[in-house]
């Protein structure tokens, strides 16, 4: 099996996800992408003939954003007709696939160069009846007898009350979070993968991290009402099915202790990120330097009606193939798709909290779904360069009870 070498990461600043608000709302979620493919070629100066795919994650793959917008953005971003381009979805692991997906094919030796990360534009996405995640209308009647399976916000507070996770303890992290985004925006951490957008006129759109909210307090957070308690117990058809029921179906003694809300959970954003993955032997012979190698990837499958635990099986899972163990990794990120992922995260795998999201995660930045995975393999690597630290992973929960996961070397 051959290496597969990461040669650049690039990703957009993430753009507040509401309709005529955001700095990226109004620009094509195909320019949002274009706009990172565009720089890496300029940058690394690639022949982009010779691209073998460009991958991308996408978890709403309809209206602006279908299509297939990998091809579209690599089109608009004017790489070569012979670059062709592939969209997937795996929810929210979706961009970290895709990497793993371009490693894959480099290390079979069957690819040489794979452009490969993900997009959202969740204030588009907001606007269509489809939403990322498995929802009520998408799962057919014999499926959700066998796998009840509710909203993600209502897992994460079924998981906090199994785990005994508290209110204060996800108020914590959420407050930790937004100061170390603060420290890291104020120090300048991400502008080395941080590529502005602009629009079709040539005005710029955004250049900047919209969604950190640095002012944050414990105390302020504690005024916020669970976000998922009402919809709890909220009729979803005419026979009165609702999220207590399918949980109930389940763990029918549960009471739930709702503790998840807007300032602990992941912020609605647009962005797009993504990732140049070559073979040594091209890399070399067109003058690439790399900045780190592919250890390790995997999947992992999880429970289903807990949605979002399958972080730490995919974590362990890529450390027995590198033949690893967690205290080899130096620096973790993990996507922060509601406070309690990290936190069960840390305890399961016993992570140092020092190690995890240094330059905070996506309750102070924003999560766009399709696009986060590739967003936080750039940000852990560019940190394991400004810390001079050898070996990182990156891994993130998605809908339905899956998690990617990816462990890197700088070389």
């Amino acid at each position: 099996m051959g290496e597969a070498w990461i040669i650049d990461t690039a990703r957009t600043p993430r753009g507040v996800g509401k309709v005529d608000k955001g700095g990226l709302a109004n620009v094509h979620p195909q320019r949002i992408l274009s706009t990172v493919l565009k720089a890496l070629a300029e940058r690394n100066g690639l022949n982009t003939a010779d691209v073998d795919d460009v991958i991308a994650g996408c978890g709403t793959q309809s209206g602006k954003q279908g299509s297939c917008i990998a091809r579209m953005a690599a089109l608009d971003a004017g790489y070569s007709v012979e670059a062709p381009g592939m969209s997937l979805d795996r929810f929210c692991g979706s961009g970290l696939t895709a990497v793993n997906l371009a490693a894959m094919g480099v290390m079979s030796g069957a690819q040489d160069l794979v452009i490969a990360g993900g997009v959202e534009s969740m204030s588009h996405g907001s606007t269509l009846k489809r939403q990322a995640g498995p929802t009520l209308d998408s799962l057919n009647t014999h499926l959700r007898a066998i796998h009840p399976q509710p909203h993600q916000g209502v897992c994460g507070d079924v998981v906090a009350t199994l785990e005994g996770f508290t209110r204060e303890d996800v108020d914590k992290l959420a407050v930790e979070s937004q100061r170390r985004a603060a420290h890291a925006l104020a120090n300048g951490y991400f502008s080395k993968s941080l590529i502005p957008v602009y629009n079709d006129d040539g005005s710029l759109a955004l250049d900047n991290e919209e969604y950190p909210r640095p002012q944050t307090t414990l105390e302020g957070l504690g005024q916020l009402k669970a976000a998922f308690a009402a919809l709890y117990d909220m009729p979803l058809d005419e026979e009165g099915l609702s999220f207590r029921r399918l949980v109930e179906a389940t763990y029918p003694d549960l009471k739930i202790n709702h503790v998840h809300h807007a300032g602990n959970s992941s912020g609605v954003v647009d962005g797009a990120g993504a990732v140049v993955i070559a073979s040594p032997d091209y890399a070399r012979a067109h003058g690439l330097k790399p900045r780190a190698r592919i250890v390790s990837i995997a999947t992992a499958g999880d429970s289903p009606e807990l949605m979002l635990n399958a972080p730490g099986p995919a974590a362990r899972k890529a450390l027995r193939k590198a033949g690893m163990s967690m205290k080899d990794i130096q620096l973790v990120e993990i996507n922060e798709a509601f406070a309690v992922v990290p936190l069960k995260f840390m305890r399961d795998l016993d992570v140092n909290p020092d190690i995890v999201n240094v330059n905070g995660g996506a309750i102070a930045l924003g999560h766009p779904i399709g696009a986060t995975g590739a967003m936080i393999l750039g940000t852990l690597l560019d940190e394991m360069e400004r810390r001079d630290l050898t070996v990182g992973m990156a891994t993130l929960c998605a809908a339905g009870g899956m998690a990617p996961a990816a462990i890197i070397e700088r070389i």
